[in-house]
């Protein structure tokens, strides 16, 4: 399975940290980052969008649609910014991985985002693959 496509890299709040610019290593304005991010789960933080989250900081819930207050008003102000911007739905892909399954998920996720040339990963932000920089 392709690096960017592990559960482990699947956010509380739905984002798949390994299509995220800031995985790839670089800002929304293609300066290279001074640290590279190796995604929420992995380095034990709270989701970057939902760190205010006392539940998934407690660890109460692993994924967002978990929670009696899903989707929580912070959520749906994140997943509205990412429809419009990225053309992607944190909620919709936490109400996927509910009724279908992480795997299903990751499944979904590597047709979506493979780069068609060289079998890489293209970035939700861009659409730009950091393996061969092709768009």
């Amino acid at each position: 399975m392709i690096k960017s496509c592990h559960e482990e890299l699947i956010a509380p709040c739905g984002m798949n940290c390994g299509i995220c610019i800031g995985y790839f290593g670089y800002t929304m304005n293609g300066a290279k980052r001074k640290i590279d991010c190796i995604g929420c789960k992995p380095k034990e933080k709270s989701c970057a969008h939902l760190n205010y989250c006392k539940k998934i900081k407690k660890k109460k819930v692993q994924y967002c649609y978990e929670c009696t207050d899903f989707p929580c008003n912070n959520l749906e102000r994140i997943d509205n910014i990412y429809k419009k911007r990225f053309d992607m739905s944190m909620i919709k892909n936490l109400i996927n991985i509910r009724e279908n399954g992480i795997k299903h998920f990751l499944q979904q996720q590597i047709k979506k985002y493979t780069c068609p040339k060289c079998g890489g990963i293209l970035c939700v932000h861009n659409n730009i693959c950091y393996f061969c920089t092709e768009e």
